[in-house]
């Protein structure tokens, strides 16, 4: 579904990804894992479309989309693409319905479908009792379960999650870690994560390390 063919980025002189190759099939759930500065969110940065390569292609479906223009660029992300991050990145004047709500309303759904699907994500979630709250009202773990009903509400082709768990506590990661799988089961999502969690690396359908600017496989 998704390939990354000869990708090269450099930062001023600093050479950080040097020819990397991937392969990602739909349904699949994989870690990316690697030294810190090894290139693993720029990685991911990459095939999202928010950072852009020196060199190299990302096909979705067989399309480099790095040739699309800033405007089409920007429709795809909207459309074929979810991102979760460390930092849940949920605007505070806004409840967890709303938030969830923010990327259908800019890719111009209307209103009673976009908050329809929103809240059977937030019963997916097990977050129907909090979808009224604003985020400061949620717990770090339901806040990040908000942001990937958020990521989910286009059905993207693909959910790029960067250290998903990394400001959660041990019970809060691993209720994530097994959510990420539940996703894939039910809704065939496709799933890559950068991440220094070995136990959510190990439970991964494939682990992808980075290493001197290339993918080891």
């Amino acid at each position: 579904m998704i390939e990354v063919k000869n990708i090269h980025k450099s930062f001023g002189k600093l050479e950080v990804l040097k020819g990397v190759n991937l392969k990602l099939n739909k349904g699949e759930v994989v870690s990316i894992v690697g030294a810190s500065g090894a290139g693993k969110s720029t990685l991911l940065h990459i095939i999202g479309t928010i950072d852009k390569a020196n060199k190299g292609e990302v096909l979705f479906d067989g399309k480099n989309i790095l040739t699309l223009k800033e405007k089409e660029l920007a429709q795809f992300r909207n459309k074929k693409i979810g991102f979760v991050f460390q930092f849940h990145h949920l605007l505070p004047e806004f409840n967890a319905l709303e938030n969830v709500c923010i990327p259908a309303f800019i890719a111009g759904d209307s209103k009673s479908k976009t908050e329809k699907r929103a809240l059977e994500l937030l019963d997916f979630m097990g977050l129907s009792e909090r979808a009224h709250h604003k985020p400061g009202e949620l717990s770090g773990g339901e806040q990040q379960r908000v942001a990937i009903a958020r990521a989910l509400i286009n059905k993207p082709l693909v959910i790029l999650a960067d250290e998903p768990s990394g400001n959660l506590d041990s019970k809060a990661s691993e209720s994530l870690h097994n959510l990420f799988f539940n996703l894939r089961d039910n809704f065939g999502q496709t799933f890559v994560i950068v991440t220094h969690n070995k136990e959510l690396a190990q439970m991964t359908d494939r682990t992808l390390t980075i290493s001197d600017g290339i993918i080891n496989q």
